[in-house]
């Protein structure tokens, strides 16, 4: 029986991408999407296990938090990042060779993800000035959130999602203070060295 082949020597590669809220990581991944690269959102598992279970999506993102934090806690911190893994392998079945990975929160994922795809996955942080960034999320169309809601929301994923480890972890950097082209062309750089 022949022996399967590894995802590196099959030429698959994956680009996560992680960042603070409105880091600009959406922005990052649109740039992937449009070039055709499809992406695998983990918030997307949360909504799909949200409306199996019948639990409404508020608009001010109250009940995804709280579900996050408690599909964490009931079913692992792996939990999420278990669909992803899946997700994944059914796509290189389906012959990509490319794959995003929008919203890596834990260093629980973080750490699955680098041990499941090595020699495949880079890891990229989208970051910017915090006191740009909380402008930024005031003025977004797609939920704003208020100062004391933005402060929240970043003390909940530091410390209940663990999230400065994957940021902290990242091969590559996107200083993203300044114009979208700029972080597109930085993107375009990494992209270049990675052979992406």
């Amino acid at each position: 029986m022949e022996e399967k082949k590894s995802l590196k020597e099959r030429g698959v590669k994956i680009i996560a991408f992680v960042g603070m809220a409105g880091s600009g990581k959406s922005v990052a991944v649109d740039y992937m999407t449009e070039k055709g690269v499809p992406k695998i959102y983990f918030g997307g598992m949360i909504y799909k296990e949200m409306k199996r279970r019948g639990i409404e999506r508020t608009p001010d993102g109250e009940s995804e938090k709280k579900f996050r934090e408690e599909i964490r806690r009931t079913e692992g911190k792996d939990w999420v990042v278990r669909q992803v893994i899946n997700e994944v392998y059914n796509l290189v079945e389906a012959g990509q060779k490319r794959i995003v990975l929008d919203g890596v929160y834990s260093w629980t994922e973080y750490k699955i993800l680098k041990h499941e795809f090595p020699g495949v996955l880079t890891f990229v942080a989208v970051v910017v000035d915090k006191s740009l960034r909380y402008k930024r999320v005031a003025v977004r169309p797609e939920r704003p959130f208020s100062l004391d809601e933005i402060k929240e929301r970043d003390r909940s994923e530091i410390e209940n999602l663990e999230k400065g480890g994957p940021i902290a972890g990242a091969d590559y950097y996107i200083l993203n203070n300044n114009t979208v082209e700029d972080m597109e062309a930085r993107l375009a750089e990494i992209l270049k060295e990675i052979e992406f």
